[in-house]
Parts: C-alpha cells; structure tokens; sequence
C-alpha cells in the first residue's frame, strides 16, 4: 500500500503541493493527470523521496517516513523507502557506454551485489518481457525512443520493486513509438504490478489505470476510476482539461 499523509512541498516560498492525501493499494495503477506546472510529477517524486516533502508522511508498506520543517530525516530510512521503488523517467536516461543488458545489469551488480552471471540472466528475462531480447547487445544511440525506454522499464523492474514510478513515460516520443511503451506497461499492469505514473497520455491512462488522481495547482481536485473521471468528471476544472487531453489525443492519431 501507498499512502501519502498531508504531503506539503515547498521550493523556498513557493508552495507546489499542498495537503496532499492520497491511498493506493497493493497491485493498483493509478494515473497523475493534471495541467503542466499542476504539481504531479512532483508528487510522484514525493512517493520515492527524490524530492522530500517539506511536510506530512510517506508511507510504502511497513516503512514510512515522516517530515516536519528544519528536521533532518536519517538517510537509512529514505533508502528503506526508496529501494521499494523503481523509476521510469521520461528522458530514458540510459548509461551510452553500455548495451542494452549491461544498462538493466548495472544496479543489480553494483548496488545490490549480484554476481554478473545472476544478474545477467534477470536483465535477459525482463527484456525478453519487454520485447528487447534481441537487442541486449545493442546499444543506446542505435535505439529508438520507444527501444530505450522499454530498456529502461526493465531496468527499473530489475530489483523487483514493490511499486513502478513512471514519470511522463511516453512524452519523448512520437505515437508509434508511443503505442510500444504503453502495450509494455499495459501488460505489466494486467500482471498485477503497481504503478503510479504521472502522464498527459489519454491512451496510457484509458489502457492501464484503475484509478486517475487530478492534480492542479498543487492540491489533489479529484480522484476515482478512470472510466468516470475520463466519461463523467465531476469537476469543472476536470472536464476542461480532459476535453483538451482528448483533443490532442485525437489530433496525434489524425496526425500519425
């Protein structure tokens, strides 16, 4: 489980998040939506601590982590955190001087100890899972957008996190390349794995949330089953901005 307690975020005087609750459940996908600048890929950053709420607590399963103001929290419990975690951004951030397989190797040999040949097998298996078998020798700059971040969500599921954080997964690419990226985590959403991921992309949200979260002006504005939020907002703000999410939806696949 996720829950996110009264969750405040300043950068010095500015307030991005505010008063922020939230649950989610043990093998749920659930979509940040919101306007940009509204505050949700901050918030998803909030879940595994890269950027620590000035306030409120952050709880994934049985650890959490509280935040008050000019109190410093002891690095052992943000990592006890942050290792149930695995993070997909937006930009692939893949290493250029190592192949396909060795990118999703990386952490499993240098962070968590594995021996080369265990962690081989465990990046060959999640590429085969992702569609990249056949590309484990290649590297980076020979793959396309959507090749590198199918790389790049095995190498997030490499240690078996508890919880897959996508940050605008399919922003940096074009719809074809698009649809790839959303057919994997579509998959790895029928599987059961949870996710939480902060997104523009109405097919991605439609394909593989349960539950949306509307985020603007840093305050959580509405929350329910995907279906509803996208068919039946209950909020004006919502409904303005899904009809402009569904416009551009529509204008990219006229366009593609």
């Amino acid at each position: 489980m996720i829950e996110l307690s009264n969750i405040e975020k300043r950068f010095g005087t500015t307030t991005v998040l505010s008063s922020v609750d939230l649950v989610m459940a043990e093998g749920s996908v659930t979509a940040l939506i919101g306007p940009s600048g509204a505050g949700k890929s901050t918030l998803l950053r909030c879940i595994n601590l890269l950027e620590q709420p000035t306030s409120g607590t952050v709880r994934l399963g049985e650890a959490s982590v509280t935040f008050e103001p000019g109190k410093r929290v002891p690095a052992a419990e943000i990592l006890a955190l942050r290792r149930q975690t695995g993070m997909v951004f937006q930009n692939f951030q893949l290493f250029p001087h190592r192949n396909a397989v060795d990118n999703v190797m990386e952490g499993l040999v240098t962070v968590l100890g594995w021996p080369r040949e265990r962690a081989k097998a465990r990046a060959m298996e999640l590429l085969e899972k992702v569609g990249m078998a056949e590309k484990a020798e290649a590297w980076p700059s020979t793959l396309s957008g959507g090749q590198q971040q199918r790389v790049a969500i095995a190498r997030a599921l490499a240690p078996s996190p508890r919880i897959l954080l996508c940050d605008e997964p399919t922003s940096a690419l074009d719809p074809e390349l698009s649809d790839e990226v959303v057919e994997v985590l579509g998959q790895l959403a029928r599987e059961g794995t949870t996710m939480v991921m902060a997104t523009h992309d109405l097919r991605l949200a439609l394909r593989t949330a349960g539950e949306v979260v509307v985020v603007d002006g840093g305050h959580v504005i509405e929350k329910g089953p995907s279906r509803q939020i996208f068919t039946d907002p209950q909020r004006e703000r919502t409904k303005r901005f899904v009809t402009t999410l569904t416009q551009e939806s529509q204008e990219l696949q006229s366009g593609a």
